[in-house]
């Protein structure tokens, strides 16, 4: 399941200490090295997005990745809050 940053996140420091940006297209994994792009997809609906990890998380149980809000618009799950996805590395 991927899940989303609140908007009260924005400008805080990532774990890899590039300042959040809510319509940059990033994420938080709890491993992969920052820097890595991974592609996201919806398998309920085909959606996709690439993103960049440059932050740590999630940290709630059952979640896999957190994506800016720009990201999860492009996965269309802004109103859901949570989707099932899919990722795989890119680089």
């Amino acid at each position: 399941m991927a899940s989303f940053y609140s908007d009260t996140f924005q400008g805080a420091p990532t774990a890899s200490g590039e300042p959040f940006d809510q319509q940059a297209l990033t994420a938080a994994h709890p491993s992969l090295p920052f820097g890595t792009k991974v592609l996201v997809t919806r398998p309920d609906t085909g959606q996709e997005v690439e993103v960049l990890i440059n932050d740590r998380g999630p940290f709630v149980k059952g979640r896999i990745i957190d994506l800016s809000k720009h990201a999860a618009r492009k996965l269309g799950m802004l109103r859901r809050g949570v989707a099932p996805v899919l990722i795989t590395q890119v680089n």
